[in-house]
């Protein structure tokens, strides 16, 4: 089965009523954890997202705080999956200032960690990999940001 386009989709939405359209939002939040997620944001906190962002860094701060540290592996599945959070709260904000921020906050979590992490190579790989994704998102935002965002990387 081929899925519509876009186009499609909202050429067909334009056409229910108000009531279907709810029905029809509430079958897809039903239907999967990301849709539910997404129009949650949509709804309470799109409007907010300097408030979002700072909800979002405390989570970060709280994966951190719980990684295990005895265990390289459990350690570099634990950055992987906030990597993972953080690719899907950045999808639900679409904007690069948002994506920036988010990683920033990460690698500055990995940098203050206390784990040397230099040490270990897949590790040391994932750091290197999220300061050059920044390297290339920085030159896409704002130029008045860009002088801030560039300050906080060299720290890195």
């Amino acid at each position: 089965m081929k899925a519509a386009t876009i186009s499609q989709l909202k050429e067909e939405l334009s056409g229910l009523s108000q009531k279907e359209v709810v029905a029809l939002c509430l079958r897809l939040a039903k239907f999967k954890k990301d849709n539910k997620e997404l129009l949650a944001y949509l709804l309470f906190d799109a409007h907010d997202v300097e408030g979002y962002l700072k909800t979002i860094k405390n989570e970060i701060n709280d994966a951190f705080w719980h990684l295990p540290r005895q265990n390289w592996y459990f350690y570099k599945k634990g950055l992987r999956k906030i990597l993972r959070d953080i690719q899907k709260w950045c999808r639900h904000i679409g904007t690069k200032e948002a994506q920036v921020e988010m990683l920033l906050h990460f690698c500055q979590n990995m940098k203050d960690s206390g784990m040397p992490f230099q040490q270990h190579t897949a590790v040391n790989n994932m750091y290197i990999t999220q300061i050059k994704k920044l390297n290339g998102l920085v030159e896409e935002v704002h130029e008045d940001l860009q002088f801030d965002y560039r300050k906080r990387l060299n720290e890195l």
